[in-house]
Formats: C-alpha cells, sequence, structure tokens
C-alpha cells in the first residue's frame, strides 16, 4: 500500500500558465510526486462569467481528487479569486491559491505604497488582490489593469514576439502614471511575459510572482501537517489536458526547460 506522504501534490489552472507554479514547486519540493491539470479546451477562464469559472474550477478539482492527491494547488488566479472556498467546501485536504501569497509579497516589497496589479478580466473585476492587499494594509493605494489578451499570447507562444511587447505597451502605459513601485503578476501566464513586462514598466519596479510565494506556502502546509514525501524514488510527474496536448508540450517544454512526458489528453 502507498504511503499517504507519496500521494501526489494536485495542481490546475486553465491552461499553460500554472506550469510556473510547477516550476517552483519541483524547485522547493524535489521529492514530491506532482500532477498537472492544464484546461486547454476553454482557456482562458479570465474573460467568462464567475458561474462558469466555478463550474470549470470544480470539475477540474475532482478530477485531481479522483487522482488520490494529497492537497490542491490552484495555479490560476481566476480561478483563485472565484471558486477557492467552494473547493475548500468539498475536500478536507488543504486547497492553496496564488491570491494570498501574492499580495503578502507585494506588500512586503513596497517602499511607497502604490501597488498595481495586472490579471484577467474576472481577476480584476473582482478585486481580490485589493481586498487582501487592503485587509494586510489598509494605507497602500492599489491600481488594478485587466489585460486579457496576454493568456492567448502565452499559450500561443509568443512571449517573446514583437506582439506580446505591444500589448504591455498598450496596458501598461497607464499605470507608469501612478508611480508604483511594485506590480503583481497577478496571472500565473504572466511570469512566462516578464522579460517584456519588466521592458517596458521600467527596471524600478518590482515584480511579484504570486508562484513563487504560492509553492512556498505549499512547502510550509506539508511540513506542518506531516505531509512531506521521505521516498528516495524519482519524482512522478504526470500532465493532463483537455485540449491540444501538442502544443501544450512545445511551449511547456520552452518554459520548464525540460522534457514533459506522462501527457494526456482526456475529457473533462
Amino acid at each position: 500500500m502507498i504511503n499517504f506522504r507519496e500521494n501526489p501534490i494536485g495542481v490546475f489552472d486553465s491552461g499553460i500558465g500554472g506550469l510556473t507554479v510547477f516550476k517552483e514547486l519541483i524547485k522547493i519540493l524535489p521529492r514530491e510526486n506532482i500532477i498537472y491539470f492544464g484546461d486547454t479546451a476553454r482557456v482562458p477562464y479570465g474573460t467568462k462569467s464567475e458561474k462558469t469559472i466555478r463550474d470549470y474550477s470544480i470539475q477540474n478539482a475532482k478530477f485531481l481528487l479522483s487522482k488520490n492527491v494529497k492537497a490542491i494547488v490552484i495555479a490560476c488566479n481566476t480561478s483563485s479569486a472565484i471558486a477557492l472556498e467552494e473547493i475548500q467546501s468539498i475536500t478536507n485536504l488543504p486547497v492553496v491559491g496564488v491570491i494570498k501569497p501574492g499580495s503578502i509579497a507585494a506588500v512586503n516589497s513596497t517602499k511607497n505604497k502604490r501597488i498595481a496589479v495586472i490579471g484577467t478580466t474576472a481577476t480584476i473585476s473582482s478585486k481580490s488582490y485589493e481586498k487582501e492587499i487592503k485587509c494586510l494594509d489598509s494605507s497602500i493605494e492599489v491600481y488594478g489593469k485587466a489585460c486579457p489578451l496576454f493568456v492567448p499570447i502565452v499559450e500561443e507562444g509568443w512571449a517573446n514576439h514583437k506582439i506580446a511587447y505591444l500589448a504591455a505597451e498598450e496596458y501598461l502605459s497607464e499605470l507608469k502614471k501612478h508611480s508604483i513601485d511594485t506590480l503583481v503578476l497577478g496571472c500565473t501566464h504572466y511570469p512566462l511575459l516578464r522579460n517584456t513586462i519588466q521592458k517596458v514598466i521600467g527596471e524600478n519596479v518590482q515584480l511579484i510572482d504570486s508562484g513563487i510565494e504560492t509553492a512556498q506556502v505549499v512547502k510550509k502546509i506539508l511540513e506542518e501537517n506531516d505531509f512531506l514525501n521521505r521516498s528516495e524514488l524519482k519524482p512522478d510527474y504526470k500532465f493532463y489536458v483537455s485540449d491540444l496536448p501538442l502544443q501544450f508540450k512545445k511551449v511547456g517544454e520552452m518554459f520548464l526547460e525540460r522534457s514533459i512526458e506522462n501527457l494526456i489528453k482526456i475529457d473533462i
């Protein structure tokens, strides 16, 4: 019988962006088995209704639960903003979203108390980051900006294309007027655009990648619950997508700088 500690961590995202969280998890938790699900058939989530986002997110979580995961990481800001509490209510396992860890990092980073958040339309409309940041420090000014084209640009594999640069210039120009010193990449796809975003927003602005912070939170929770995998065996990584496996593999391998094996297309 498999020891529960050897059960995988389950990670889901609307598409390929959650690999930014996956990459951080394998860095700081090198023994853990991980199952990743990218809902590539229904990406992007950020332009959809709250009900649809909630329904999709719960379906994704239930899929991971069917694989006997020991924890769920919602590697999608839109799902974290809309469906975190509902997913927590259907399982006793730890469920970690990306918004709270990213908000804490942003508050710790800012010197002039002027923070901008970029994300999908749904994430920005929910004001999830603004509420979380204000809860931590009510004196901070928070400026939100929806950047809906960034997700399809990343999914297309155009993160370093001139199209990405032009979109970033269009979206970020108004944020530059607010003298921000911290910018939260409020979508897990956005770290793949990090170089482009940094170039446009300016080197003096600190970029916050919630994936890094989320991986730290997951490690802490596993330690506190005595869930850490102690096996000396090579970790097992499995990838599931709901569509376009070849595109996922191509862009995913480029970003992870490692081959993606065990990739399976499913009907969710």
